[in-house]
């Protein structure tokens, strides 16, 4: 009894420790994938405009990997090592970048994409893929949910996108895009500088684009740098009072050394005072006689008659 309750309650943990099933009881994660191929037949169609293929070297996490679910839902081809694809390669050992002259090859061939870690490229035979149109693609910000706000590090599904938009097919772009929750916010956090790459022509005005770009991304930055400090610097009040009194403190000292420096003592220790600071007894003009009757000038006495 004991070795079959045993075994009943092994099965019982097995069907808890199964995979959670859904009301049509298959596994959730059955479901997920169905529900993505009914949305994919649904609503967008079993083909995209342009052809899409990638080689994938199994690097990412596969719940995560934007490629795999492209490839879940039918819209993307996977290529084998050997294989070369006739469109564009959007590839980490392309030589020029991405622009709007590539259109037409990408409208006629569709584009690819390399899908590997960014930290494992060392592993990937870049000599065995690709094609005769690899490229590069120009500063662009990631929105992923792995690498969001950092530059450069776009996965699969960015990478093609990027490419759509760059050539001008923003509709190719948000339609791939919208398969991911997160996939428009890579148009709209990249929408000014995508709109100025659409403005170019060739490789070189691409680059020379990019270029000003980063050129004006660092002036931005050394801007805050400075302002930064100069709020540190009014932190510390008004600096021109703080100088004002530091003068005036100066000058007060100033005076009270030279108004000490010119007071001399004797021995004793009494002041000396200089007689030619004493004021000079004032001559008085009135003269008195021996019985102290005032004595009046002559001239004066004339001076009032002829008056």
């Amino acid at each position: 009894m004991a070795k079959g309750k045993g075994k009943n309650k092994s099965r019982g943990d097995e069907t808890s420790r199964g995979s959670h099933k859904g009301s049509n009881g298959h596994s959730s994660r059955l479901n997920h994938k169905r529900m993505e191929l009914r949305q994919h037949d649904g609503v967008k169609g079993t083909k995209f405009p342009v052809k899409m293929a990638m080689w994938d070297f199994d690097h990412c996490d596969p719940k995560r990997c934007s490629g795999k679910k492209l490839e879940r839902l039918g819209l993307i081809t996977s290529l084998k090592v050997g294989q070369k694809f006739q469109g564009i390669v959007v590839s980490p050992n392309g030589q020029g970048v991405v622009c709007p002259d590539d259109r037409a090859i990408v409208e006629e061939f569709g584009a690819s994409v390399v899908e590997c870690s960014w930290a494992r490229l060392d592993e990937v035979p870049f000599n065995r893929i690709g094609g005769k149109h690899e490229r590069l693609l120009p500063y662009l910000v990631a929105a992923n949910q792995v690498n969001y706000g950092r530059p450069w590090r776009l996965n699969c599904v960015e990478a093609l996108a990027a490419c759509f938009a760059i050539v001008g097919r923003m509709d190719l772009a948000s339609d791939l895009l919208s398969n991911f929750s997160w996939g428009l916010g890579f148009l709209e956090l990249n929408k000014e500088l995508l709109e100025v790459y659409q403005k170019c022509t060739d490789h070189e005005s691409v680059k020379k684009a990019e270029e000003d770009w980063l050129n004006k991304i660092e002036e931005e930055a050394q801007q805050r740098k400075n302002e930064a400090r100069d709020g540190d610097i009014w932190m510390m009040g008004n600096v021109n009072r703080n100088m004002n009194k530091m003068t005036l403190s100066d000058e007060e000292s100033d005076e009270e050394e030279t108004e000490a420096s010119s007071i001399r003592y004797d021995n004793l220790g009494n002041a000396i005072i200089d007689e030619s600071d004493e004021e000079e007894p004032e001559i008085s003009s009135i003269r008195y006689d021996n019985l102290g009757n005032v004595i009046v000038d002559e001239s004066d006495e004339e001076a009032s008659s002829s008056t």
